[in-house]
């Protein structure tokens, strides 16, 4: 499966500039299975909803879906939206037919007070796409390895963020730790630019079983990358070095 990486510099609270600037990155890119942008890739990391959030099914939806069919490929991305009274961080997997699967942010950064502001979803959701089982994860849900532990359901993760460049070391290490522990593909894509509060100087990256680097965007541009993943190098690894048959039984209790 051939991935790009989109490392945006997103506006601040400007979708439709954001929308527009990453069609257009997207549209010198090469064909590719999946394309991943950013956590809240249309606004910036906003702790206001009621200024930013869409309707559930809206406009960025529809535009990834559009982006999808035009490009035979799948999309994936983080938006604020409103649904139901309630407001959420909320990562849409788009396929190549328009069809799309969610997961609402299930750990919401209490630092910044995103938990006040958003509703955090309770599901852990794993999407399958071209015969990899994908996990889906939003930024500070990488700080909680037993929520993501693998119970030998899936293959990849994908974490979408605005990961601020004063707390990049811990990106960089969890994201490692996660793909070794896990032994799974992991993407990580990070934003550079500025918002009101915070800079971010990217650290996007595709990394594999054993946490090396299969390619990664420059630190600080808007930048993007093209890497590929292998099902039957990471089945014969697993095979080879079986530690998942070791991992500690457990249940998660809401």
């Amino acid at each position: 499966m051939n991935i790009i990486l989109l490392q945006t510099d997103i506006q601040w609270q400007k979708p439709n500039e954001n929308r527009t600037q990453a069609e257009t990155i997207i549209d010198t890119l090469p064909q590719a299975d999946l394309i991943i942008l950013p956590e809240m890739f249309t606004s910036g990391f906003c702790m206001v909803p009621a200024e930013v959030a869409e309707k559930a099914g809206s406009v960025t939806l529809q535009w990834m879906q559009t982006i999808a069919m035009k490009k035979k490929t799948a999309v994936a991305g983080s938006v604020s939206v409103e649904d139901g009274g309630r407001y959420y961080n909320r990562f849409y997997f788009v396929k190549p037919d328009g069809s799309y699967t969610i997961y609402n942010k299930k750990h919401l950064f209490t630092f910044s007070g995103e938990d006040k502001e958003y509703a955090a979803g309770d599901e852990r959701v794993i999407v399958e796409y071209k015969g990899v089982r994908i996990l889906l994860q939003i930024c500070y849900d990488l700080r909680f390895p037993v929520f993501s532990r693998s119970r030998g359901d899936y293959d990849m993760i994908i974490y979408v963020a605005n990961w601020p460049a004063v707390r990049i070391d811990a990106w960089n290490t969890l994201l490692k730790a996660r793909a070794i522990e896990n032994l799974c593909y992991v993407a990580g894509v990070n934003r550079v630019g500025n918002d009101p509060g915070n800079g971010y100087s990217g650290g996007t990256v595709l990394l594999d079983y054993m946490g090396k680097s299969i390619v990664s965007a420059e630190d600080g541009l808007e930048n993007a990358v093209c890497g590929k993943i292998d099902m039957q190098t990471l089945k014969d690894f697993r095979e080879k070095f079986p530690a998942l048959n070791d991992a500690d039984k457990y249940r998660i209790i809401n």
